[in-house]
């Protein structure tokens, strides 16, 4: 079972520090502390995810707590008042240092993929990969967070992994990140 242990104060992300059982640690920033809004409505998933689906935020590589909060509230903002979504769309997103930051969160319902929302989670790395490559950190914590759900129980053990691109007509999650989606695979 994944530990939860509460960062140092002085902390300027103001994250949880959650450690994997293989050890691993990984930064997680809550929806409160990155200032979002309460979502309008909330569906819960039936049960573990069976599909991770991947995609990039095509905005601005954000490289520190406050580039990344403007942006995660940026998202929020354009999902709820430009696309008509409840909340944030995204499960959860990340950072270029590797810190997650939670959208909707496990368990819950996303808006990333029409069609695929019922039986996915919806991670979203902030920046455009088009041309630009993932960073280390942030491939890491992903990978963190994919065992994460499975050993909490929120994504199957088997689970598929996708690109937005595998389900819909688009660019997302951008050519550099979709080819590093085989450095994410569990198996």
């Amino acid at each position: 079972m994944d530990k939860v242990i509460p960062a140092s104060a002085s902390d300027e992300s103001k994250a949880m520090v959650v450690a994997n059982m293989d050890g691993a640690y990984y930064r997680v920033v809550s929806r409160h502390e990155w200032g979002a809004m309460a979502p309008l409505s909330q569906e819960r998933l039936q049960g573990p995810a069976r599909k991770a689906v991947i995609h990039h935020t095509a905005l601005w590589h954000c490289r520190g707590p406050k580039d990344c909060q403007d942006q995660l509230t940026y998202i929020q903002n354009m999902h709820i008042q430009k696309r008509g979504f409840s909340d944030i769309g995204y499960n959860f997103l990340i950072g270029e240092d590797g810190t997650v930051y939670e959208g909707r969160g496990w368990g819950v319902v996303g808006a990333h993929v029409k069609g695929n929302n019922h039986d996915s989670i919806g991670i979203a790395f902030m920046g455009n990969f088009n041309d630009e490559s993932l960073s280390a950190a942030a491939l890491s914590s992903a990978r963190q967070l994919l065992q994460s759900g499975v050993s909490l129980g929120h994504l199957l053990p088997m689970y598929v992994l996708q690109g937005h691109r595998d389900l819909a007509s688009t660019e997302c999650p951008g050519t550099m990140l979709y080819e590093a989606l085989k450095l994410l695979a569990q198996h």
